[in-house]
């Protein structure tokens, strides 16, 4: 698989406390990468470390074997990276439409119905679901070669959920994106050929497939 892009020896630091230890991460192309881990693992702090909003204390970022460590967030965006993180993941005093419009393409229709009746409200007012549905949106709208989402179904109905990991793995399956997720648990439904990596305390503890890591 090619490696779209990649943590190498990658540190961070929060004041005193170090969050990942010199971790090495390749994130292959077109292909749905999960990050597993309980709060506290490191995985969010991977996902900021690829997207450029937490700095290296030592390591790289490599992306398509370019150096990227030190481009800010913003410059990773134009190049097509998107990060939807867990939380405050949409513009609260912009509409729906305003949202969608950031990243969508022009006349392009949301890819959860349940936003269409909403196109005129403030982000604001929506309940935690909806805000997840439209953070997701920007992500799934971008035509992004990179997708970072931390725990993606987060405030979702079971029902949407699912349907959501269906519209991620198309992103890496039609789309030919790189899709990293950070879960607490393996979500059911990923598709072939999806990589798994549990972090432990800031290190990669292990790598496989799904099945590897789901218990009966």
């Amino acid at each position: 698989m090619t490696v779209e892009i990649a943590l190498r020896a990658a540190r961070v630091r929060y004041g005193p406390l170090e969050a990942l230890h010199g971790l090495d991460l390749p994130v292959p192309a077109a292909t749905v990468t999960v990050l597993l881990g309980r709060n506290g693992a490191g995985r969010t702090t991977a996902l900021r470390a690829l997207a450029g909003t937490v700095r290296l204390s030592a390591g790289r970022v490599v992306w398509r074997g370019a150096d990227v460590t030190g481009l800010r967030a913003d410059e990773r965006a134009r190049r097509g990276l998107c990060f939807v993180p867990d939380r405050r993941a949409v513009y609260e005093g912009l509409t729906v439409a305003e949202n969608l419009a950031l990243t969508a393409p022009e006349g392009a229709p949301p890819p959860y119905p349940e936003l269409v009746p909403l196109l005129s409200r403030p982000a604001g007012t929506l309940s935690g679901g909806e805000r997840r549905m439209l953070a997701l949106s920007r992500a799934l709208l971008a035509r992004a070669r990179v997708v970072l989402v931390d725990e993606p179904s987060l405030g979702l109905a079971p029902a949407v959920a699912a349907r959501t990991y269906g519209l991620l793995a198309a992103l890496a399956g039609d789309a030919g994106a790189a899709v990293v997720l950070a879960e607490r648990r393996v979500p059911p439904g990923l598709p072939r050929g999806t990589v798994v990596h549990e972090l432990r305390r800031g290190s990669l503890a292990a790598s496989g497939e799904p099945y590897e890591f789901t218990s009966d």
